[in-house]
């Protein structure tokens, strides 16, 4: 692979992927091993024609000679592009560009909400309501189907009621929690609720691990219920974790609780 030399990708330090990517650029040689800086760190002066909010919502990427900057997926593409230069004809391609883009968005005006850092003074990314809420419903979409998929394997100790049952559990609980959050810290509550739903694909995906051994191991409902329970409880303490980080005290976690504990009730 070649490497672009005398490029600067500036990226955020309080994004561990942000910070993993750009790492994997400058230690495979796709850039140089100075080729990477926070934009947290740049000094003023330094490299002027950045334009600084941007370069907290889109990734940057500066040519250190002529001082032009590009942004956003064509920053990824150009040192993509300039490694493995057969894939160049490909990122031509305008309607694969918009999409690439669309999906670049999606991820960067959530990242806060798929790995959150501790609130910090300095720019923050900026708040897109569109792909927030695109998420919640990505979110949700994938949560209600893999839980659906391991309900199946609790049967009958757990009675099985189809992807509806799991469909009104989980949009119910997003509605009780955004207007608990609205009356409790309405400032909060597009983050909230973007954490919120993480912690529950998070444990729908977790969910997948134990279905697989059960399943090839041929183990008896009991384990799959545990393992529910177990996963159910790292949830809890994630919850409690990323609540803690937006400074909301514990009234979303006991209202979070107590939803999930009704709905064991209306189940059983």
């Amino acid at each position: 692979m070649k490497t672009l030399h005398h490029h600067l990708i500036l990226f955020d330090a309080e994004c561990p992927m942000c910070r993993a990517y750009t790492r994997l650029f400058t230690g495979a040689g796709i850039l140089d091993k100075t080729g990477r800086q926070a934009y947290q760190e740049l000094e003023e002066g330094q490299c002027p024609l950045v334009d600084r909010q941007r370069a907290v919502n889109e990734i940057a990427l500066v040519n250190t000679q002529t001082g032009e900057v590009t942004y956003g997926i064509h920053s990824l593409l150009k040192v993509i592009g300039h490694a493995i230069p057969l894939l160049r004809p490909v990122f031509g391609f305008a309607p694969l560009i918009w999409l690439l883009s669309e999906i670049y968005a999606f991820v960067s005006y959530n990242r806060r909400v798929l790995v959150p850092a501790a609130a910090r003074a300095g720019i923050q990314p900026d708040f897109r309501p569109g792909y927030r809420a695109a998420y919640l419903v990505f979110a949700l979409a994938v949560t209600v189907l893999l839980l659906n998929h391991y309900t199946t394997a609790m049967a009958p100790l757990v009675p099985s009621a189809g992807p509806f049952r799991e469909l009104w559990i989980c949009s119910g609980q997003l509605l009780v929690q955004a207007i608990i959050m609205v009356i409790y810290a309405r400032n909060k509550t597009w983050d909230y609720l973007g954490n919120m739903v993480t912690v529950s694909l998070a444990g729908a995906i977790l969910l997948q691990l134990p279905l697989l051994a059960g399943k090839a191991l041929g183990l008896p409902e009991p384990f799959f219920v545990a393992a529910f329970l177990a996963v159910a409880g790292l949830m809890l303490f994630e919850h409690m974790r990323r609540c803690r980080l937006l400074e909301l005290g514990g009234l979303p976690t006991l209202t979070w609780l107590g939803f999930r504990l009704v709905m064991l009730h209306f189940i059983f």
